[in-house]
């Protein structure tokens, strides 16, 4: 998974960069098909936030937080992602049930 870190208004550190990669890299083992991950920080007055878009096969996902802090936002998207990608992977899971029961139903069976 090729990650990419940015930010807005500001300069990133690297333990914020490093802490994002960490906390990304929990998300492989939801679903491993993750192609691309891009991370982009913003910094308005006192509003920190962070958007993550991850592609997967055939679509891409986004979460965006806002907090008062960098780290909270990263953790409160991760989360986000965590649930779209249980929800994508089931998703997945149903389309290949129904796809075996559509062939059963014709009579196209495993030799």
């Amino acid at each position: 998974m090729r990650i990419n870190v940015s930010a807005r208004h500001f300069r990133a550190s690297a333990n914020l960069k490093d802490f994002a990669r960490d906390e990304v890299m929990r998300l492989k083992k939801y679903y491993d098909g993750i192609i691309d991950c891009e991370l982009v920080f913003d910094k308005q007055r006192e509003i920190r936030s962070c958007e993550i878009a991850i592609k997967v096969y055939g679509t891409i996902l986004n979460a965006s937080v806002s907090s008062d802090d960098h780290f909270k936002s990263v953790v409160g998207a991760v989360d986000k992602l965590e649930r779209q990608l249980r929800k994508y992977k089931a998703k997945l899971k149903n389309q290949r049930y129904s796809r075996g029961e559509e062939l059963l139903e014709r009579g196209v069976g495993i030799v």
